[in-house]
């Protein structure tokens, strides 16, 4: 068992934590020693390896042996051992894409298009378990997805921000990514810095595994009852005008493992993270939908296969929705698309308003995001998704049953 702690300092440094069970400080352990070097900006990657299932640990950073003060708590917790012993954990976690920092310089002129960096304070103030980030984490520019450096340089930048850092200090992060934190817009498995993106999102993302060692960031993870399949749909996706029918979006490889991943898990809702909306019908955008043949092929294993409990997350939009397909002699799939945290809201096209798959009252067209509850006994797991806006402020909720997705 470990957790890893994630930190970057601004030049060449000896970096550790110390850190302890919640109530008793006079028993530090200590990780490794790490020595931050340019060639990755600084990061260093500590692992706390002395810790034991379902306790609460505060830590401290050193840096060339001084204590670094913070003016936020230092936590970080580890999972109960639940199984053949009690009912699963109730637990919750925070969900959203699309976060663009601003840099004047660097930025289209205009309006700033990244605002309202607080939707991170309000985040961070209802104080979910963790944190699953949904694509479009950080914007590359023009000046930065050609060289390393530059994707380094931005990705420090926003991961910089004040606004962040309490959020970052306590709380569990798991993230994919979409066209904006890979490449360019709609980029593709054409993207000539691809195995750089690769290795700096791994600097960056604390991610536990990568299914496919040297090709995207496909993986998955645990909660309680929950697992989450972090799909990559940019590393096999074919270009989005490319002519043919049998276009790849998520690619067979990947296809192969996911169906393969649900079947084996016995996980109450499986949670399906994918940059693009895979539900909504319309062949707009980047949508599932325009890579028809595929995505009729997912849908179709998933119901020949009689995998229950999936549902679907995805951003990409700068709208958040909530799309429900109803299916013949099977359960509903959901996809709730939760868009934007910082970057430019937008509205949906005429097509999906009137979707059939629509649940109209969840759309909002400003800067939002979700937390995800889990509650129940064994038996009687509830989801409850809420959605905020960057006050604050509840716009929607919604409830499904475990019981309703079998």
């Amino acid at each position: 068992m470990e957790v890893m702690v994630w930190a970057q300092t601004k030049k060449a440094a000896k970096v550790k934590i110390q850190y302890w069970e919640v109530g008793n400080p006079s028993n530090k352990r200590s990780t490794d020693e790490v020595n931050t070097e340019k060639s990755n900006a600084y990061i260093a990657h500590l692992y706390a390896d002395q810790v034991e299932p379902g306790k609460k640990y505060e830590y401290e950073v050193w840096v060339d042996g001084k204590k670094v003060a913070r003016p936020y708590p230092l936590q970080f917790q580890t999972q109960q051992l639940w199984q053949y012993r009690t009912d699963p954990p109730a637990f919750s976690f925070a969900f959203g894409s699309c976060a663009y920092f601003s840099e004047p310089e660097y930025d289209r002129p205009g309006t700033p298009y990244g605002q309202q960096y607080e939707i991170f304070t309000k985040i961070d103030s209802l104080r979910p378990d963790f944190m699953v980030w949904g694509g479009d984490n950080n914007y590359y520019r023009e000046v930065d997805w050609s060289t390393r450096t530059g994707m380094l340089r931005r990705m420090t930048h926003g991961r910089s921000f004040p606004q962040l850092q309490s959020l970052l200090a306590h709380t569990h992060h798991y993230a994919i990514w979409d066209d904006h934190d890979y490449g360019p817009n709609d980029s593709d498995r054409s993207f000539w810095m691809k195995r750089d993106a690769l290795d700096i999102f791994k600097q960056f993302w604390g991610n536990p595994n990568y299914a496919f060692e040297k090709e995207g960031i496909t993986g998955t993870f645990q909660w309680g009852d929950c697992q989450f399949f972090m799909l990559d749909d940019r590393w096999w996706r074919a270009p989005n005008e490319m002519e043919g029918s049998n276009k790849d979006y998520l690619g067979k490889k990947q296809l192969d493992w996911l169906i393969d991943a649900l079947k084996f898990s016995q996980a109450t809702f499986k949670f399906v993270v994918c940059g693009g909306q895979v539900i909504n019908p319309a062949a707009q955008f980047e949508n599932y939908s325009v890579y028809a043949e595929e995505r009729e092929e997912l849908l179709k294993r998933i119901a020949e296969q009689k995998i229950p409990g999936v549902v679907f997350l995805s951003g990409d939009r700068h709208h958040t929705a909530v799309h429900k397909l109803q299916r013949f002699n099977a359960y509903p799939f959901y996809d709730f698309t939760i868009s934007p945290f910082t970057s430019g809201p937008a509205r949906q096209t005429k097509e999906e308003a009137v979707s059939p798959t629509l649940l109209p009252e969840t759309v909002l067209t400003e800067r939002n995001f979700a937390v995800m509850s889990l509650s129940g006994a064994k038996n009687e797991r509830v989801l409850t998704v809420k959605a905020y806006n960057t006050r604050g402020e509840l716009k929607w909720t919604k409830e499904i049953k475990a019981s309703e997705l079998k």
